[in-house]
């Protein structure tokens, strides 16, 4: 899978002057042992004019602009705007716009290196977003990430609590959200001790991938769940807890049993768009789900948010 080699926190690449070598190729400066950048906050305007960057990404989606695309995404959305920017080019429809109002901001109380915000966008269809500020630029790191249940409360006024990874309760807890993920999607057998309640969309999403070899037969299926590199970020519940963003993704591998592909997991149509082929023995497939995933002071896990899309198909 092409993937952007960007974390979910996020890192960014210092660009260095430039030189000479002794053999008298040009060259660039050593860069110093450490560059230190001023952490600063984020305010109310910056969130707006970062927000507004989603009709842009819309613009260059409709136009097939994949440079553009990635140059406006990150981490989680940068994943899903690779290949699949490329496949529209083949045919795959691009998102569709929606015009994004009702916005509410979560501006974290921690100034940061790489300042970063949330937006929830209650109408039309209520959604969360991440924004990061990467090289100057601000790029979107994930959404939309639709609601699925009722979103806690931030005790949101110009700011909100951001909770730092090395925070003893807090912190902690949220840390630990994604590798929680991890570990209930990989354990079919249900020994890890992870739970999520009966109708949450992760109990859900853990009988689909258990039932999903089932419904390509005579083909064979097999899935690897994995965590999107990079930190996830984290924001105070009013009362305790954390509201977590993360990302996981889930590789497909789908081989004939026969002579073509019986029934590709994604459709024949898909496939064409992602590989240019029509007929295929075997196919590796990426799908990223995106979620924001609330934690409470007991360690229970709740998800708030959760979009899925398909990053890429490759033979």
């Amino acid at each position: 899978m092409l993937r952007r080699l960007v974390a979910l926190g996020i890192s960014v690449a210092l660009l260095a002057g430039c030189g000479a070598q002794s053999d008298g190729q040009a060259a660039r400066t050593p860069e110093p042992d450490a560059v230190t950048t001023p952490a600063r906050a984020v305010g109310p305007s910056d969130a707006a004019a970062a927000f507004a960057l989603l009709k842009e990404l819309d613009d260059a989606w409709k136009k097939r602009d994949c440079a553009k695309v990635l140059f406006l995404t990150t981490s989680a959305e940068s994943e899903l705007s690779g290949r699949a920017c490329e496949a529209t080019r083949n045919g795959r429809p691009a998102p569709v716009p929606v015009d994004y109002g009702d916005v509410e901001y979560f501006l974290p109380d921690r100034a940061d290196e790489r300042p970063w915000f949330v937006a929830l966008a209650r109408k039309p269809q209520p959604s969360y977003f991440l924004f990061v500020n990467e090289e100057d630029h601000w790029r979107l790191a994930y959404g939309p990430i639709r609601l699925v249940g009722d979103a806690p409360k931030l005790d949101a006024d110009q700011t909100t609590r951001a909770v730092p990874t090395d925070d003893p309760e807090d912190g902690v807890r949220a840390r630990l959200v994604p590798q929680k993920h991890l570990a209930f999607l990989s354990d079919r057998a249900g020994l890890s001790g992870v739970r999520f309640a009966s109708g949450d969309p992760m109990s859900a999403l853990l009988a689909e991938l258990m039932r999903k070899p089932s419904t390509v037969r005579p083909d064979r299926l097999s899935s690897d769940v994995q965590l999107v590199p990079g930190e996830s970020r984290a924001l105070g519940v009013s009362g305790g807890g954390a509201l977590v963003f993360h990302a996981l993704d889930i590789t497909y591998t789908q081989k004939a049993g026969s002579r073509g592909l019986a029934h590709p997991l994604f459709g024949a149509g898909a496939v064409r768009a992602f590989t240019g082929k029509p007929d295929l023995t075997a196919i590796h497939v990426s799908e990223v789900v995106v979620l924001a995933t609330e934690v409470g002071p007991d360690g229970k896990l709740r998800t708030v948010a959760m979009t899925r899309g398909l990053a890429a198909i490759t033979p």
